[in-house]
């Protein structure tokens, strides 16, 4: 690389890119340890090196700036080399989420225009029967945690850590534009095929500080120090797991990545490795809470952050009941992702417990840099009252600037200025944000709205409940109704009722927390509730199993 030389008197300009990130961990905490499941732990300075063996393994492999690496893995510390030295080298990182469906996958390597990936061993099934319709895949790279060397009709590079031990621990990562692009990956939709979003170097440098101050500075529950352990629950192909590894990163924590999510394992490393701050959808902490191995962990010092769905009330309950620090937050893929966290205001934290749970379960307050407001059809900004309900609109420096090759999306998703959610919701006078239903989530009842998530959140404080679901059904008179599908606790099997569960119901009308029309008169009961590759309720299957009533 050429080096600038630069005249008397002028300024470096200094660029807002990922690779800045990492000078503050190696100066604040070199020997903190990056760990991996039970397998590996490195520390930064080794961290450091990793991150060059990478870059030179993909130089030598025909990656340059601009082009597109596709990875397909578990949680691990080498997705986390991937998020840095993939975009410090110009390029740009797509995470896939290899829990969509094979056509997708292929939809989206094509789409991105990936020429290299990096694949772990358990997923190449997946790559070999799509591998005849990738049309810009030229090489792959295999991770195999065991040492072997699978067959695949693939003719792979070489595996993951072999290749690296080859490579020099030193690398010359030049200053780059910092809105060069950085990260890529595929949101999926109820129709259509999954669309692309898209994250500059910039964006993400803004995003991780604006959610280092949200998370460390403010004097309330949830913080993020530089003494926490951190163990991400959201898969890493989602959103950069919400950003948090780049956090992370930047606080020069201790990092413990899980591998596959298993409840016992899970469990296990957070109480061998003293982990006290993660992340997950509300799904995953239902799998912790109801799985027997907890009641020998301690969990007291663990902070959890719930995103991706609305927390219902019963089950952060039951996470303060066993001493979890819980709150949630709100984001989407095209946010990329953290734009607000339910976290208490100081003069909230002498509040009672009941009141307390109120706030913390909300979609939240804006975090700093971020803009949330609530919109009429036309666009105009409705008060923060409490009541005044409509579309969720937001900026930020870290939005997505379009949906990748998709035009009139792009136009659906920005208008006046503001990204348009697709969510519902209003701004109470502390302006906290509450979203009540996605748009084509709402249940129209009579002409009357009834929030589909509310009733989820209310039905989740009965004891019986392990999950539940509403959605609407055609109703001849009333043009539709809702419906509650149900999940029961083991132990409640058999001896829970639909009108035990309306009786429960009709309580919170009498109580004045629903209106009358919105207590569900039908109830199914279930094993369980599909979810989506992300681990959300999936309404669309729902609707499709159930909307007819």
């Amino acid at each position: 690389m050429a080096v600038k030389t630069y005249q008397p008197g002028e300024q470096y300009q200094y660029p807002l890119i990922i690779k800045k990130l990492l000078k503050t961990p190696l100066i604040n905490s070199p020997d903190r340890e990056i760990v991996y499941s039970d397998r590996n732990r490195y520390t930064y300075v080794k961290f450091k090196e990793r991150i060059a063996k990478l870059a030179n393994c993909l130089a030598k492999a025909g990656v340059s700036p601009g082009d597109t690496v596709a990875v397909f893995d578990y949680d691990s510390h080498r997705y986390l080399e991937c998020f840095f030295a993939i975009p410090m080298m110009g390029a740009v990182l797509q995470t896939v989420n290899w829990r969509l469906s094979a056509d997708q996958i292929s939809y989206t390597v094509n789409h991105a225009g990936a020429g290299i990936i990096i694949i772990n061993s358990d997923f190449l099934p997946i790559l070999e029967s799509i591998r005849k319709d990738l049309n810009t895949v030229k090489s792959v790279i295999i991770v195999d945690e065991d040492a072997r060397r699978p067959e695949t009709t693939l003719n792979p590079i070489g595996e993951y850590e072999e290749l690296l031990k080859n490579e020099s621990s030193s690398y010359d990562f030049e200053d780059l534009n910092e809105n060069t692009k950085a990260t890529t990956f595929y949101t999926t939709g109820t129709t259509g095929d999954p669309k692309g979003v898209y994250f500059s170097h910039r964006q993400l440098v803004l995003h991780t500080l604006a959610v280092a101050v949200a998370t460390g500075s403010f004097n309330t529950i949830g913080s993020l120090r530089s003494n926490d352990v951190y163990m991400p629950m959201t898969p890493m192909f989602h959103v950069h797991a919400w950003g948090f590894p780049y956090v992370a990163t930047l606080l020069g924590l201790k990092q413990v990545y899980p591998g596959q999510y298993e409840p016992e394992k899970l469990l296990r490393l957070i109480q061998k490795e003293n982990v006290t701050y993660s992340h997950c959808v509300p799904t995953i902490l239902q799998m912790l809470l109801t799985c027997p191995a907890i009641k020998e962990v301690d969990l007291s010092n663990w902070k959890v952050t719930i995103g991706g769905a609305r927390l219902p009330k019963g089950l952060a309950k039951a996470a303060r009941d066993i001493g979890v620090e819980i709150h949630a937050g709100y984001g989407m893929s095209e946010t990329g992702p953290v734009m607000s966290t339910a976290v208490l205001k100081e003069h909230m934290l002498d509040w009672g417990e009941d009141e307390q749970l109120d706030i913390i379960i909300k979609t939240g307050k804006p975090i700093p840099l971020a803009e949330i407001e609530v919109a009429d059809p036309d666009d105009n900004i409705l008060p923060h009252d409490g009541q005044s309900s409509g579309e969720v609109i937001m900026r930020s420096p870290w939005l997505t600037e379009r949906y990748y090759k998709s035009p009139e999306k792009s136009a659906e998703l920005w208008r006046s200025g503001w990204l348009h959610s697709g969510d519902v919701g209003y701004i109470d006078e502390d302006n906290y944000l509450q979203i009540t239903d996605r748009i084509k989530d709402v249940i129209k009842s009579g002409g009357e709205w009834i929030s589909s998530l509310d009733l989820e959140n209310l039905m989740s404080q009965h004891e019986a409940i392990l999950e539940s679901a509403a959605i609407g059904v055609p109703d001849d008179k009333w043009g539709e109704r809702p419906l509650m599908i149900i999940a029961l606790k083991s132990e409640y099997k058999e001896k829970t009722t639909a009108e035990d569960l309306k009786h429960f119901m009709e309580g919170f009308a009498s109580a004045g927390k629903i209106p009358k029309y919105g207590i569900p008169d039908k109830y199914v009961f279930v094993d369980s509730i599909p979810k989506t590759s992300v681990g959300k309720l999936d309404k669309k299957v729902l609707r499709k199993n159930y909307g007819g009533g």
